[in-house]
């Protein structure tokens, strides 16, 4: 771009966000600003530099980023007809972002003293330019917010990656055993065929055996009480010269089996048919306990999905709708488990269940427990350790709280009054936008009515909601 042409009212005109502003007024506008071209790689400002100029782009690019560590977050990028930089009654000082000419940029720039001019002199320039900044605004907030939800949303899904690939390794060990277990069937039906026992004798062995496999309840035992029953069980099976007596002990421990049922077994099998008959029950017990293992495994997956589905209420419209507050808590912290087990943190929950349903947005309530229950388990991140404490109650006649209590090392007093305020965050860059808490404020304030407070000392912080029960 070697040469610049000079910029005219009907160029501005041009621009949509400022076609209605009188002529008079933005030729005022090309009169007090200056044109210059900014070379491909230079900046038009950079972050934490004064925010003291109005720029319009006339030809060119510039890409909007700020850093992150040591990485760039592209944020926007500004094609010729955009206008930028300061703008009328925005109380930025500095510049948040780098805008950084992707190619020779030509640029018209209103210094600021000469926008103070503008807003006491050219009301219509003056309401076009705010009109710019709201909408700047309401786009900058658009994406933290996603950005936020992004972040919480990685967040779960690590912690729901790490939650599934236990259970589904296990079905997957499980079902690889099993079949190399089917493998050896064939070897015991061997055996099998040439017992001989009556019809009767049969169906007690089957009775005997599925009673044993149907009880919901068995002994927990002890290293010790563990090791007597094994010796008991196989000093009886060598007593009767049962093969492999030492692996169907083990097995038989598992479900609960003790010499009194070994000895109601032998009362209908011939002697010479026990070590087939007792290895054929061995081969169920292990069939089972795989089969167990899986069946545990699957239903771990399933609970997890189902979490899912209804922390995100995908199932549902989008009006409120009669809620238990505690179903979202719940899933939330089936959600959350991972890092409640890697925090190592002691969850303590009270609460009150004769709490009546309350009309809300499901799904953005279970965005507030996720946004409280992360904030605390950051703040204890630190130590390794610590207590999240969850109450349920009645507050007053018309309202319930839910307070979410954290152990670690507290707010400081003199910055309490604004961990609401939107961007403000005490995190490293990189683990949060500052928007977690505001959307908090948000969603219980202006879409339920209701009430969130902070109270903090070291060792105690609790963010206390209050929800009207009727929304």
């Amino acid at each position: 771009m070697s040469q610049m042409n000079p910029v005219t009212v009907e160029w501005l005109q041009s621009i949509n966000a400022i076609k209605d502003v009188p002529a008079p007024q933005l030729q005022w506008f090309i009169d007090n600003s200056e044109h210059y071209i900014v070379p491909a790689g230079g900046f038009i400002f950079e972050e934490e530099t004064p925010a003291n100029r109005t720029i319009v782009i006339i030809a060119g690019r510039v890409r909007l980023y700020w850093m992150q560590g040591n990485e760039a977050r592209e944020v926007a990028v500004l094609e010729p007809k955009a206008i930028t930089g300061y703008l009328p009654f925005s109380r930025a000082v500095v510049a948040n972002v780098n805008g950084e000419a992707q190619e020779d940029t030509e640029v018209l720039c209103m210094p600021k003293d000469k926008l103070y001019e503008a807003v006491r002199l050219h009301f219509e320039l003056t309401q076009a330019l705010v009109h710019i900044m709201s909408d700047r605004v309401r786009a900058t907030t658009s994406y933290e917010q996603q950005h936020e939800k992004m972040m919480a949303l990685g967040k779960l899904s690590a912690g729901l990656a790490h939650e599934l690939n236990n259970p589904a390794t296990a079905i997957i060990r499980g079902a690889t055993s099993l079949k190399q277990h089917l493998k050896l069937v064939p070897e015991t039906f061997k055996s099998i065929m040439a017992i001989r026992m009556t019809v009767e004798q049969v169906d007690s062995v089957n009775h005997h055996l599925f009673a044993i496999l149907q009880q919901t309840e068995r002994p927990t035992l002890t290293l010790m009480q563990r090791s007597e029953r094994e010796d008991e069980l196989i000093d009886w099976l060598d007593g009767y010269k049962v093969d492999n007596a030492m692996e169907i002990a083990e097995n038989m421990v598992d479900f609960g089996f003790t010499v009194q049922h070994l000895d109601e077994f032998k009362d209908n099998i011939p002697d010479a048919s026990l070590s087939a008959v007792f290895n054929w029950i061995n081969e169920n017990l292990v069939t089972e306990r795989m089969v167990t293992d899986i069946e545990d495994a699957s239903r771990r997956i399933e609970s997890l999905v189902k979490s899912v589905k209804v922390f995100t209420h995908m199932d549902k419209g989008h009006d409120k709708q009669l809620t238990d507050v505690h179903s979202g808590i719940q899933n939330t912290l089936v959600l959350l488990q991972h890092r409640l087990r890697k925090g190592n943190i002691e969850l303590v929950e009270h609460y009150d269940t004769t709490l009546p349903p309350i009309q809300a947005y499901v799904g953005e309530l279970n965005q507030v427990w996720t946004n409280l229950i992360d904030n605390a388990l950051d703040a204890m991140e630190p130590q390794h350790k610590g207590v999240l404490e969850i109450h349920t109650e009645k507050d007053g006649n018309n309202c319930i709280k839910v307070s979410v209590i954290d152990s670690g090392p507290g707010v400081p007093a003199d910055i309490q009054s604004q961990v609401f305020n939107p961007f403000f965050t005490t995190k490293e860059i990189g683990k949060g936008t500052g928007l977690g808490l505001d959307i908090v404020q948000r969603i219980v304030i202006t879409q339920h009515k209701g009430t969130v407070k902070l109270s903090s000392v070291p060792g105690r912080t609790q963010f206390s909601v209050s929800l009207p029960i009727r929304g």
